[in-house]
């Protein structure tokens, strides 16, 4: 049986981004991918991430943000937020919270291929397919379906909204010039994220988390008639937007495992938190797990095991806070613009007027997500 210091398994974008920045610190590392799928997924992958700046400040120290291709990346300068009532909305802005952008939409797939090229380059890495691997320290980084977790007896309640994702991408007529737009509408929130596929300056990813009834509807429309109601929901605001890909959708869930750590084991990325996708931090997140794992791992005393339990414990405690607030402040949110309560229409849409009033509790909103 071979035998490494770490051996992480998972290898998307969160497990492959802690391989490569264990491999820096000299650690050899064991990547284990999932067994080669004998068939094609169903459904094409149209997810996009919404990457902050300490996301990719990493990326960048993995060498491998500048490798990601330009029309895959693109920059958020401005973000438009409308409610269900005439003239709430609120907006922010890169300049007012003296940043470069407020992020960086990204191609979900070109993100990974490109880790992958980085992994399989990587001195201290060895990608394997399943099989058992001898290391002091188990990193878990398999997505919410964890089958490691569930064996180590981890509990990870899941609270399902009732709710999918439409996801596809889109074609405009009008510029988008680097402005993300939302609309928080009960039952519905619809996200445009800019995108420079298939043409530079005039691409959107969609993301619309819609009752499950309802996207079951949007999923079997004809492409025109889809179209057509996205084109109500937006109210035009966006010019006129076209499909220029299939449409998929998943289902939306809150959860948490009840322990991210023990003897020789880790949690990092979806298989220790899932959150609604209307803040866009679920990457985010996992990266911020990494970026911890890494620094504690770094700062060990010479003489402490990779896989103490009092070291990981070390990491459980920095992350703890970050992933129990963004997990609350999503679930409150949607909960707030689902309700179709008279009352709870107008106070939240008299809230959003009154914050974007408010330069400096807005900034503090939106360092929030921008540091997570």
């Amino acid at each position: 049986m071979a035998s490494f210091d770490v051996c992480v398994r998972g290898a998307g974008p969160v497990g492959s981004c802690l391989a490569l920045a264990l491999s820096r610190q000299g650690l050899s590392v064991a990547l284990q991918r999932p067994p080669a799928r004998a068939v094609a997924p169903a459904q094409p992958d149209l997810r996009t991430y919404a990457l902050n700046a300490p996301s990719v400040a990493l990326l960048r120290e993995l060498k491998v943000w500048e490798a990601i291709p330009a029309d895959a990346r693109c920059a958020v300068y401005d973000m438009h937020v409308e409610g269900d009532a005439a003239g709430a909305a609120i907006d922010f802005s890169a300049w007012a919270q003296g940043v470069e952008a407020l992020a960086w939409i990204v191609d979900a797939a070109e993100l990974e291929r490109v880790l992958a090229s980085a992994v399989s380059f990587a001195p201290h890495v060895q990608c394997l397919e399943g099989g058992e691997v001898e290391a002091p320290l188990r990193a878990l980084a398999e997505g919410k379906a964890s089958a490691t977790r569930a064996q180590l007896g981890v509990e990870m309640p899941v609270q399902r909204y009732g709710q999918n994702a439409v996801g596809a991408r889109l074609r405009t007529d009008t510029p988008h010039a680097g402005v993300a737009r939302q609309w928080f509408r009960s039952p519905d929130v619809l996200a445009l994220l800019p995108f420079d596929r298939p043409e530079a300056g005039l691409g959107y990813g969609l993301v619309w988390s819609v009752p499950d009834a309802r996207a079951a509807e949007l999923l079997a429309l004809p492409a025109q008639a889809f179209e057509q109601v996205l084109a109500e929901a937006t109210g035009g605001a966006a010019g006129a937007l076209s499909l220029c890909s299939e449409r998929a959708a998943w289902p939306l869930t809150l959860a948490r495992a009840e322990q991210v750590c023990g003897p020789g084991w880790v949690l990092l990325g979806d298989a220790a938190h899932v959150v609604h996708p209307l803040a866009g931090q679920g990457l985010n997140l996992g990266l911020g797990d990494v970026r911890a794992l890494v620094q504690v791992i770094s700062e060990r005393e010479p003489w402490r095991d990779l896989g103490d339990e009092r070291l990981l414990q070390r990491y459980a405690r920095r992350r703890a806070m970050a992933t129990l607030a963004m997990g609350q402040v999503t679930d409150g949110l949607l909960h707030l613009f689902a309700s179709d309560r008279p009352l709870v229409r107008e106070l939240r849409n008299r809230g959003m007027s009154l914050v974007n009033g408010l330069p400096p509790l807005k900034r503090l909103l939106a360092s929030f997500a921008l540091e997570s």
